[in-house]
């Protein structure tokens, strides 16, 4: 499979439809007010398995032969994909094997196994994850469904941005959160194939800048890994950075009280619940505000898989 085009991305919209939800699209004067411009949220808080991972895993899942299918299906992940791919295992019958470091929330762990999926903790580095998953794999014989690698999944995350395209028309900008890029690169692709005239951008933890570093060198660099943005302290893919270096403005990067200032704002003022790499878009939007004044800006919300406990924890010490 080669890079997605226009008819791949519809093609898995229409795909997963009936597995996926079309997320609302929120709005709120109290934060337009404050970041100085008119924002439309994009709520994949709100898809099944609580973020927008739903859409990549069952296009993938959906789109492999029966015999691909026979032995299962397998993943490193720290939370989200991983409970996005047992989902996906689940409906259509066959097993998940989920490597996850241990440092992942245990809200997501917890939504692994309530899918049926088989738990393979690892130490939380790149290096652990892989050669983990290697070897479940080489045990097992599954198929591997990279988090973000991978052209299916992309072409199902493109879908969050497609809808986004529809449902709010003449968008300025649009912005994604970063990390391994497969978000990203299908927003980017969706923009380019549904909406030309819109500007992609994207928002990265300053302690995991590595979208910003490969743009500015031209390669792809090594993530710092240190943010509580746990959804995106991966480095990109071969598949996802040519994508998000062709198609991608800018990124604007914001440090993590930048981060828990503005899962705080969305808590209070939109009352849903997202996790901190979910806040990461709005956060650099109120940073940089003079790149978004006036404009119409579509946001997507990445996910809203949280432990309370730490969240409430960070905003009590972020007072």
């Amino acid at each position: 499979m080669t890079t997605p085009d226009k008819e791949t991305i519809e093609q898995a919209h229409k795909r997963i439809g009936p597995h996926t939800l079309r997320t609302p699209v929120l709005t709120s004067d109290d934060i337009n007010s404050l970041a100085g411009c008119q924002l439309f949220f994009k709520c994949e808080n709100l898809q099944k398995i609580g973020a927008f991972k739903a859409r990549g895993a069952m296009n993938a899942v959906l789109s492999l032969s029966a015999d691909e299918l026979k032995k299962g299906v397998a993943t490193h992940s720290s939370g989200n994909h991983a409970q996005a791919l047992a989902r996906a295992a689940k409906l259509v019958g066959v097993k998940a094997y989920i490597v996850m470091p241990r440092t992942s929330a245990e809200i997501k762990k917890r939504g692994v196994l309530s899918f049926g999926g088989e738990i393979f903790e690892c130490e939380p580095t790149l290096q652990a994850r892989e050669s983990m998953l290697a070897d479940v794999v080489k045990k097992t014989g599954a198929t591997e469904i990279h988090p973000f690698n991978n052209y299916a999944v992309i072409a199902g995350q493109a879908t969050a941005a497609k809808e986004l395209f529809e449902d709010q028309e003449q968008l300025d900008i649009i912005i994604a959160p970063v990390g391994g890029g497969g978000l990203l690169s299908g927003t980017a692709l969706s923009a380019q194939y549904f909406s030309p005239s819109t500007e992609v951008i994207a928002a990265e933890p300053a302690g995991a800048d590595d979208t910003y570093r490969s743009m500015q060198s031209g390669k792809i660099e090594p993530s710092q890994a240190n943010s509580i943005a746990d959804g995106l302290l991966t480095s990109l893919g071969d598949k996802t950075f040519p994508i998000i270096q062709k198609h991608v403005k800018d990124v604007v990067t914001v440090t993590d009280a930048e981060i828990i200032a503005a899962m705080r704002l969305i808590w209070e003022r939109m009352k849903i619940i997202v996790e901190p790499s979910c806040a990461v878009p709005l956060a650099a939007v109120l940073k940089a505000k003079e790149k978004f004044a006036n404009k119409k800006v579509g946001v997507i919300l990445s996910g809203g898989n949280v432990d309370l406990d730490k969240a409430l924890k960070l905003f009590a010490e972020s007072k």
